[in-house]
């Protein structure tokens, strides 16, 4: 299978947004694509109102998931959907991944939510309550966001449950050693779990010529596809890029065969 990563840049207007994924997602089906990847906060950048847009969570999918069929790709983007208030009445939302296209339409809610590095996710994010997978042409992938890569476990999880793949978007707040961490960790999750990690990331928005707001996470860069025996097999700069790869279910066989890790690993305590 082909799969398209689009690391992008987005902004706080959905609408210009969703223009700038269809340009990408019409540029990744003409190389070939079959799976279109854009970057977690892909309907509305970090660091503006989330409420507004969660309450149009339903008409930013059905555009997605338009632009996937018109394509006849599936694209896997992150928006917001509307959120149980706090306890003490604070207004959150969902951070929700979209899988969608001609035969896929899946969602997922982030598990771990960040509250890392002075910044307080769970303030305004209600966490997700289980882990999606979902078949596409003979493959399974897993669906994971930014933090998330810090566990291993949802990664082993899901590949317990058959998964080839887990796809992950993000926007990785920047700091010293974050692109290391972030590089690290991706080849990790696929060494531990014997699977393709595809992890898109924001584009850095100074290298894209976009003012983000102060202190929000807004990306990197530095999207990485690597296969499940830790190869980084395509990484992009700190501009919008699009990276391209070939996957397969062969290589993931032949790497567990090699690297059982899953069948070898025992249980503890």
């Amino acid at each position: 299978m082909r799969i398209a990563v689009c690391q992008i840049v987005t902004g706080p207007d959905p609408a210009a947004n969703l223009e700038l994924m269809a340009q990408w997602t019409a540029e990744a089906a003409d190389a070939g694509a079959q799976l279109v990847v854009f970057p977690e906060a892909a309907q509305r950048a970090f660091g503006y109102p989330l409420t507004e847009v969660a309450e149009n969570s339903d008409e930013w999918s059905t555009a997605v998931h338009n632009l996937g069929r018109r394509h006849g790709v599936v694209v896997i983007a992150g928006g917001f959907t509307a959120g149980d208030p706090a306890e003490d009445g604070t207004p959150r939302v969902r951070n929700t991944l979209l899988a969608a296209g001609p035969s896929v339409l899946a969602t997922y809610d982030k598990l771990h939510l960040y509250d890392a590095f002075g910044f307080t996710e769970s303030r305004t994010v209600q966490p997700g309550q289980r882990p999606v997978h979902f078949p596409l042409l003979g493959m399974n992938f897993g669906l994971a966001t930014c933090y998330d890569i810090r566990f291993p476990q949802l990664f082993q999880y899901y590949a317990h449950q058959g998964t080839h793949a887990v796809v992950v978007p993000a926007s990785w707040q920047a700091g010293p050693g974050k692109v290391a961490q972030w590089r690290t960790l991706a080849v990790a999750r696929a060494l531990d779990s014997t699977q393709y990690v595809i992890a898109c990331g924001q584009g850095l928005p100074e290298a894209a010529g976009v003012e983000a707001p102060h202190g929000a996470p807004s990306g990197v860069g530095h999207s990485v596809i690597v296969s499940p025996a830790g190869e980084i097999l395509a990484e992009a700069e700190e501009a919008p890029e699009m990276l391209i790869a070939e996957i397969d279910v062969e290589t993931v066989n032949a790497t567990r065969e090699k690297l059982p890790v899953l069948a070898n690993a025992r249980t503890l305590g």
